[in-house]
């Protein structure tokens, strides 16, 4: 994630997908970034000067009510682009406030 964009990182990861924000250990708190944790999963950002998003790569994230965070991404100004190239496995994209790629795996 870029420099300073904390509060865009708060908006989409825990406003958007209800994740819970987890404090950093006091140690890193200087290199900015932000943590995140839904269950068992916890995502950390990190700070790039030279941030470029990641387009390709991505995370996987298991997800339950697809279609209602469908609708909510979607009210939010995030392109949702369905998926069927896997055989028996109904997924997304979307891209978060940086432009990074991020893939839902549908578990309902």
């Amino acid at each position: 994630m870029p420099r300073g964009e904390e509060a865009k990182a708060r908006a989409f990861y825990s406003g958007l997908l209800g994740m819970s924000e987890l404090p950093k250990p006091v140690e890193l708190e200087k290199r900015g970034g932000a943590w995140f944790q839904s269950g068992a999963v916890q995502l950390h950002l990190g700070v790039e000067d030279d941030f470029r998003a990641a387009k390709k790569a991505h995370v996987a994230i298991g997800v339950s009510g697809a279609e209602e965070l469908k609708s909510k991404l979607r009210k939010n100004g995030h392109a949702v682009l369905e998926d069927d190239a896997i055989t028996g496995r109904s997924r997304f994209f979307t891209v978060d406030a940086f432009g990074n790629r991020i893939e839902f795996i549908c578990q309902d």
